[in-house]
């Protein structure tokens, strides 16, 4: 199981770093560069398999309009959910006052901890954050990794495509579909390194905080713990509702990649691989392509939680009591300053400050008091998050008709299995259909007619029903 078993692997990984943190923390401490380098991999594919993914998908699906609905319906559901987890915390926040009898002077406090560690940066505000979505370079929005601007990037070349037909420019599509292959082939190279990016992630965890913060914020964590478990149920049961499909079911098929994204806190590590997951689970290209990536940016489910409740936290251990209408302002501001958070250094901190100088009542410096557990609520945020992202690419899927749920069930049910190096092949001959190949290689018993071009997408669609 050792040999074959990602998840035995990152299991065992996962195990021997906390105990080398613990006994040897110089070592564990030593050892971070496994997990960042790791990261750092992963993260340079990211940029080219979303751009190849959304132009793959929305040339095949043939229809712009299509894709903007999609669009839209994603940004919906994201503010609902997102709403509900700040909602959510509030409320269990006020319940269980994690921060109630600590009793902290803010002047005793460093303010200037926190903007050590944010770098002295802010959140951009809403017309910077859309602005800065689009691309004023082709190639900046690659080198920079901004997922959005390569969104808007790969939506045009998409268009763009459409437009042209597939007379004018034959080999575009063939070669965008081969340059997916060949990242996703990288990506699987890069996997077998995760074992050792847990390893160090976790050493370094363990070497550097130790286990102290678990008894001086012990209320607080298990709160958001809790809460985030709470959530998530509910995510399970509007997945039920409105897809029929059993979140426990696709944790279980995605145990790997959960337990990877805990193991290197980042969420980021396993998109690749979660793409690919989605796709053969029955979800349309186009889809997976435009909610899974977008969501990185607007549906941070966990990080809402721990802003909603480390906002009551922090103003309890002041002896700050919020109003109702207080709390309001509090949801109303993370609604907008959580949307912003996305790539920038130290976002919690910095949308913590935002909503203390809105409300006035809570001393800025009194943010400081996160600093010590902040890390550990890393594997809360990464697995909410990735959950609540992966869910919403089933229900726009489904609300758009771009999900197979007979598939789909089968998936989750373990009836089809995954293999990484060959999902595609494995998912175009369940369907019966030539999928992604056709694009590349025309089916020598049947002649194509020129006229057939106006049927390709239908053709060459891996999700069409």
């Amino acid at each position: 199981m050792l040999r074959t078993s990602l998840f035995a692997q990152v299991g065992v990984a996962l195990l021997a770093g906390v105990l080398v943190g613990r006994l040897w923390p110089d070592v564990g401490t030593a050892a971070q560069p496994l997990g960042d380098g790791f990261v750092r991999l992963i993260k340079a594919m990211i940029a080219p398999l979303v751009f190849c993914v959304v132009v793959a998908g929305i040339t095949k699906a043939g229809d712009l309009k299509s894709f903007g609905r999609m669009g839209l319906k994603a940004l919906i559901w994201f503010e609902i959910a997102t709403t509900v987890a700040l909602v959510v915390g509030l409320l269990a926040g006020n319940l269980a006052g994690p921060g109630k009898g600590m009793n902290i002077d803010p002047s005793s406090l460093d303010a200037s901890a926190v903007d050590e560690k944010t770098g002295g940066g802010e959140l951009p505000s809403t017309s910077e954050f859309i602005l800065h979505s689009l691309p004023d370079s082709a190639v900046g929005a690659f080198a920079e990794n901004s997922l959005l601007q390569v969104l808007v990037l790969a939506c045009l070349v998409g268009a763009a495509l459409l437009h042209l037909g597939h007379t004018k420019v034959p080999a575009i599509l063939p070669a965008i579909e081969q340059a997916q292959e060949v990242v996703f082939a990288v990506v699987g190279f890069i996997m077998k390194l995760a074992p050792l990016a847990v390893f160090g992630a976790t050493a370094h965890l363990v070497g550097e905080y130790g286990l102290g913060a678990l008894s001086t914020y012990g209320k607080l964590i298990a709160v958001c713990y809790a809460v985030a478990l709470v959530f998530l149920v509910l995510l399970g049961l509007a997945l039920k509702a409105l897809t029929g499909l059993s979140l426990w079911k696709f944790i279980r098929y995605t145990r790997e990649e959960m337990l990877l994204a805990l193991g290197t806190a980042s969420s980021e590590a396993v998109m690749p691989r979660m793409m690919q997951k989605l796709r053969q689970a029955g979800c349309r290209d186009d889809a997976v392509g435009l909610v899974l990536p977008t969501g990185y940016s607007f549906n941070l489910d966990g990080a809402s939680i721990y802003l909603s409740i480390g906002t009551l936290f922090i103003a309890q251990a002041v002896g700050v009591d919020l109003t109702l209408g207080q709390q309001v302002t509090v949801v109303l501001v993370l609604m907008l300053t959580s949307k912003g958070m996305a790539g920038v250094p130290g976002s919690a901190f910095l949308a913590l400050s935002a909503t203390a100088s809105a409300l006035g009542v809570i001393p800025a410096g009194a943010v400081a008091l996160l600093l010590g557990v902040d890390r550990i609520m890393d594997a809360m945020r990464v697995a909410t998050n990735l959950l609540g992202n992966c869910v919403a690419v089933f229900v726009v899927s489904r609300w758009e008709g771009a999900l197979d749920l007979p598939r789909a069930r089968k998936v989750l049910a373990g009836e089809i299995a995954f293999v990484p190096e060959q999902a595609e092949r494995v998912e175009q001959g369940e369907r019966g259909e030539q999928g992604a190949q056709s694009a590349l290689v025309k089916p020598q018993a049947r002649p194509v007619p020129e006229a057939s071009e106006e049927n390709e997408p239908d053709v060459a669609y891996r999700g069409a029903p």
